[in-house]
């Protein structure tokens, strides 16, 4: 069906706001799923592309960052089995000292970060996104059921092991830096 110039103009606004609003949201979603920093980009880019295709369908009397984030949860899994995700880690040479005042609270936000994403990559993609939407996105399970597709007692069960194995991870891996 042909759209009429002032359909594509409208939807081109429309989605030039949702842009807008939520690019800060969308990378730190995919980053939260486990998407690589020197991928973000890239998959930020091609997430935009899939919401201008489905633009039509979305509810406006619905939230969008659910939306959005089930959006984020396929491009996330694509990527990871693409074997894009796959790297070598190379070793960290010296880094250069940052500029910034107060770089001991720097350090300490750095390796809380750090050790934030270590426990969430012990989770499968599946109970972490439930576990980022929910208890670090702030969105409801029914909000969450609607963007990912799944029922509400199922997410629920994977909220709660997610907690679980979060919680332990982050232990152990605290532990681990101690020594």
């Amino acid at each position: 069906m042909a759209m009429t110039a002032t359909a594509r103009e409208a939807q081109a606004t429309t989605l030039a706001a949702i842009y807008e609003a939520e690019v800060a949201f969308v990378w730190r979603s995919l980053r939260r799923l486990g998407v690589h920093e020197a991928d973000l980009e890239d998959v930020t880019h091609d997430l935009f592309i899939a919401v201008q295709r489905k633009l039509p369908e979305l509810d406006p009397a619905r939230p969008v960052r659910p939306w959005l984030f089930g959006f984020a949860y396929r491009l996330a899994s694509d990527h990871r089995r693409s074997g894009r995700a796959r790297r070598e880690v190379l070793a960290v040479l010296d880094e250069v000292p940052d500029p910034m005042p107060a770089a001991d609270e720097q350090l300490s936000t750095r390796e809380a970060h750090a050790l934030i994403v270590a426990a969430l990559d012990t989770l499968t993609l599946p109970a972490r996104a439930v576990f980022v939407m929910h208890d670090l996105d702030g969105c409801s399970m029914p909000e969450i059921a609607g963007a990912l597709g799944e029922g509400l007692n199922t997410l629920y069960s994977r909220l709660r092991l997610a907690r679980g194995r979060f919680t332990e991870a982050a232990r152990r891996l605290q532990k681990e830096r101690r020594r």
